[in-house]
């Protein structure tokens, strides 16, 4: 789904999904974590400001010490922070009921790994008929590769891409359309 338009969002219908952004996940899985948590909290602020729904889902579950979201992308009070069992933000998290009462077919994505949390989470809402946007370098992966071959079209006859998925688009492009 590469695409040359512009970025256009409606705030009405669109959620920013946060995902794994964890202290301990950050530090050790992102290739740059200042600039992946900077990008990140640029597109928070844009969306709290538009009144654009806000979830964090970190990884969690019976048995599993509470997961510490990073501070720079900490949740504002009045955001839902969700805990899910498996790699993907859906299959445990009744997040698909949560988002069509909301009213919500629109996804920005974001999230630490782009091969493990975002990858999943776009390959099933894709399945469930959500537009999705991965807010690319509020994206990372322990291998600045991997990530470049899932958000460009590096292969472009391949399946592997994300591109294929979702529109790919910068921090500040998403922060625009959001505005």
């Amino acid at each position: 789904m590469m695409t040359t338009q512009p970025l256009t969002l409606d705030p009405a219908r669109t959620a920013v999904l946060i995902m794994d952004f964890t202290q301990n996940i950050v530090d050790n899985y992102a290739s740059d974590p200042p600039g992946t948590v900077q990008h990140a909290a640029e597109v928070l602020a844009a969306a709290r400001k538009a009144g654009v729904p806000v979830i964090h889902v970190v990884p969690g579950g019976p048995g599993r010490p509470p997961a510490v979201i990073h501070p720079g992308v900490a949740p504002a009070a009045d955001e839902v922070t969700i805990q899910k069992e498996k790699m993907g933000s859906f299959s445990t998290t009744g997040l698909d009921a949560r988002l069509r009462q909301m009213g919500r077919d629109t996804l920005v994505l974001m999230g630490v790994a782009t091969s493990g949390c975002v990858l999943s989470t776009a390959r099933w809402g894709f399945d469930l008929n959500y537009k999705q946007v991965v807010v690319t370098d509020g994206c990372s992966d322990p291998n600045p590769d991997v990530h470049k071959l899932l958000t460009e079209q590096v292969h472009p006859n391949s399946f592997v891409g994300l591109w294929r998925l979702a529109q790919m688009a910068t921090a500040r492009e998403v922060s625009a359309a959001l505005t």
